[in-house]
């Protein structure tokens, strides 16, 4: 006999065992993992000048100011590197500060006419002294008013909050857009201009396109050598001092426009920060990329210009060695400075003319002919024939310099004709 199942009825629960699969993620969990994917990155050692140069003004525990538009990576670079160097990360957006905030609130106590009136500091200043340590990242600094720039004149230079002072761990970046951009932006002040060394950040295509696939940059503190700290402060302060010994006008020179006040410019504070970051430099042995871009973010364009060619004269060979031994001279590659190396032997021959020295001299411009390029020995060359005397023999190694030296004159004389000829036309046209 068949046995009838019966229709089931809404009403009637279902005798089934329950199912025992976990339940569905929701959307947001789910969500939440695939963030987790995008946000999982890598790092690794890449040459990257700008960051070199961020690294060593921190590592010169002074205040850095990055400019650069909206967006350009300003902020993801500050994380990044409080990362790398194992820093707390602390973000002040001073825009939204008041003064208050970095001068102090006032507390008052229970007799104020005998204990004062302490100025209470705010809650993230109390979280990096407790600390110790860390990166203070004061973001859209440019948008801050005045008043406000004004109170942070203190913070920047001498590090207090209020009645707190920063622990030496503590070390100071701020970012900012350029005027033109920053939203109700404002100039910086010139005191507080003054404070910081200023980089120019922008976006590197390979970096950002590399990054986005998953890997940026690292940021490590540079590898200072030990052996080499006495000799880097003493190369710092020859260099500025030397500069400064003779150009006076450039130890303190106030810009006139506001807006160039509010950049790089040269005073007895912003002079006694480059010295230390050419010394970090030359501790490190960084570019001259790298020190460019300190030295005039720190003393403006033109002063630092000036500074890194006194330091190349610095790094010129002593015209005396080079004589004692020609064969084996070592010549600077970098065309202009070779070009100024050969033309200090030929002024050491000027100053102490002597046979020897002369002929000394000759066997250099050959070896200068050799190693680089010969249109460089020319005007030395011409120079140092014009120094002989009457009972000098002619050495043999001139007729090896002597085809460079005809043929550079001849194409002198023939671009001075052609320029002759070219003004008779046009004075003919007239």
């Amino acid at each position: 006999m068949p046995v009838r199942t019966l229709p089931s009825s809404p009403s009637t629960p279902s005798l089934s065992a329950p199912s025992s699969s976990p339940p569905s993620p929701s959307q947001l969990d789910v969500a939440a993992d695939l963030l987790v994917l995008l946000r999982d990155t890598t790092t690794e050692p890449r040459p990257d000048p700008r960051l070199e140069a961020l690294t060593l003004a921190v590592a010169a525990d002074l205040p850095v100011l990055l400019w650069g538009e909206p967006g350009i990576g300003k902020t993801a670079a500050l994380t990044q590197l409080a990362v790398e160097l194992d820093l707390p990360l602390t973000t002040v957006i001073a825009s939204v500060h008041e003064p208050s905030d970095f001068s102090g609130l006032p507390v008052v106590g229970d007799d104020p006419a005998e204990q004062g009136v302490p100025m209470a500091p705010p809650d993230w200043a109390v979280r990096l002294v407790k600390a110790g340590r860390g990166l203070l990242f004061l973001d859209e600094l440019s948008t801050a008013p005045p008043a406000v720039q004004a109170a942070l004149l203190r913070l920047v230079l001498e590090r207090r909050v209020g009645a707190l002072r920063l622990p030496a761990g503590v070390r100071i970046v701020a970012a900012a857009n350029p005027r033109s951009s920053a939203a109700d932006g404002w100039e910086l002040s010139a005191p507080l201009a003054n404070r910081f060394v200023h980089l120019q950040w922008a976006h590197d295509h390979e970096v950002v396109v590399r990054g986005l696939g998953g890997t940026w940059p690292r940021a490590t503190l540079p590898r200072l050598d030990p052996e080499r700290l006495a000799d880097a402060v003493d190369f710092a302060r020859r260099a500025v001092g030397g500069l400064l010994s003779g150009r006076p006008a450039l130890v303190h020179r106030l810009p006139s426009g506001e807006a160039r006040r509010g950049g790089a410019w040269p005073s007895p504070r912003s002079w006694e920060m480059t010295q230390s970051l050419v010394a970090f430099a030359t501790a490190a042995g960084s570019s001259r990329e790298v020190l460019s871009m300190l030295v005039r973010g720190t003393v403006g364009d033109g002063p630092g210009l000036e500074l890194l060619a006194c330091v190349d004269r610095m790094d010129l060979p002593d015209p005396e060695l080079l004589l004692a031994d020609p064969s084996g001279a070592e010549l600077p590659e970098r065309g202009d400075l070779r070009q100024a190396a050969l033309d200090g032997v030929v002024e050491a021959v000027r100053a102490r003319p002597d046979k020897a020295r002369w002929d000394a001299a000759w066997a250099l411009l050959v070896r200068a002919l050799e190693t680089g390029a010969p249109d460089l020995i020319v005007v030395p060359a011409s120079t140092l024939a014009s120094l002989r005397r009457e009972d000098w023999d002619v050495p043999t190694s001139i007729e090896r310099l002597s085809g460079v030296v005809t043929l550079s004159h001849r194409a002198d004389r023939a671009a001075a004709g052609t320029a002759e000829t070219a003004a008779r036309r046009k004075a003919g046209r007239r």
